[in-house]
């Protein structure tokens, strides 16, 4: 569908601005998929598996072996705590609507490095892995260009660049955007050094439709390799350990709540829940040690990867062995 419309408004420049929200929200849908396909891949041919991550980098808008540096080996560990390159307490704990749109570029700046590293340590260590790398990175550039190309060469002068930006670049950039903007507000005010409350979920049916029950957090941090369909029953095997206050049952109250009607009255507005991160960061606070939760599951939803997981994860294992001590020395520091 995101090709499919992407392509039409090349042919069709005139529906550019109508199907403007369709084309940002299936960017945005590229994004949370991107993010599924790295936890638990989607298919069981390793080959497919790469081919499908580069088409997610077309309109995701970012190569997505990326996600695996700053999301699935940094984020997933520190958890919104001190080393976690996304944490949302990094300059103020304040929760305002100009925190939160400012965030993606905090965030972004500071999510560089582990991607260097990442990079770094796989060109050193992994040649194989450094050429898929490279090879994405390629797709994305050249992506980009090709589809400026063709729009020109379809289009020529202003109404080209216009069909590039608005069918190409804005979705892509609304969907680096949003997941960064979804992963703040799923943890800004939580208890990074909770069992159970270090994460905010929203259980509307329709944004977890929509977003192939992203919503479900606190359950995805707990087994980040779960099949995306599993989570809503593992969150009911779980919610009754989560604070109320971690559990929305609609986005767009939340959003109105938290950004338009606190300002005026501010008791409607999210509290940190627990102590606040810097005191939690100079060991003010117990911390815990990283665990497994066991829920109960239906028959059929499978909470562990396959042997397809395997396959496709066992070439960054190296690498994240590697790092194994410093991570370990970073803990105990923290």
């Amino acid at each position: 569908m995101t090709a499919g419309l992407s392509a039409a408004q090349y042919v069709w420049p005139q529906i550019i601005f109508y199907v403007l929200p369709v084309s940002c929200y299936l960017g945005i849908a590229c994004g949370v998929i991107a993010h599924n396909h790295n936890h638990r891949p989607t298919f069981i041919s390793r080959w497919a598996n790469h081919a499908f991550g580069h088409v997610l980098t077309c309109f995701y808008g970012y190569p997505t072996l990326m996600w695996i540096p700053t999301h699935n080996e940094n984020h997933h560990k520190f958890l919104n705590r001190q080393g976690d390159a996304t944490i949302t307490w990094r300059y103020t704990n304040r929760h305002n609507l100009f925190v939160a749109l400012s965030y993606f570029f905090v965030s972004a700046y500071f999510q560089s490095e582990p991607i260097q590293r990442y990079i770094r340590r796989a060109k050193m260590s992994n040649r194989q892995l450094y050429a898929r790398i490279m090879v994405q990175y390629g797709i994305w550039i050249g992506f980009l260009t090709l589809s400026l190309a063709t729009a020109q060469a379809m289009h020529p002068g202003r109404l080209g660049f216009r069909v590039w930006i608005f069918a190409t670049l804005v979705p892509a950039f609304a969907s680096l955007f949003l997941i960064m903007f979804f992963n703040y507000i799923q943890h800004v005010h939580a208890d990074a050094w909770s069992e159970f409350d270090h994460s905010r979920n929203f259980t509307g049916p329709i944004f977890n439709y929509l977003f192939f029950n992203n919503g479900y957090h606190t359950i995805h941090h707990e087994h980040p390799s779960m099949h995306w369909t599993a989570l809503p029953a593992a969150h009911a095997g779980l919610a009754a350990s989560i604070s109320p206050r971690l559990i929305e049952t609609n986005l767009v109250w939340y959003l109105l709540r938290q950004y338009i009607l606190s300002p005026l009255l501010p008791r409607l507005g999210s509290r940190q829940l627990g102590a606040e991160p810097e005191a939690a960061t100079r060991g003010e606070v117990p911390q815990i040690s990283l665990h497994r939760v066991t829920v109960t599951l239906p028959a059929d939803a499978a909470s562990e990867p396959g042997p397809e997981f395997e396959e496709a994860d066992i070439e960054h294992e190296q690498l994240v062995a590697a790092d194994g001590k410093a991570v370990a020395a970073a803990n105990i520091a923290s």
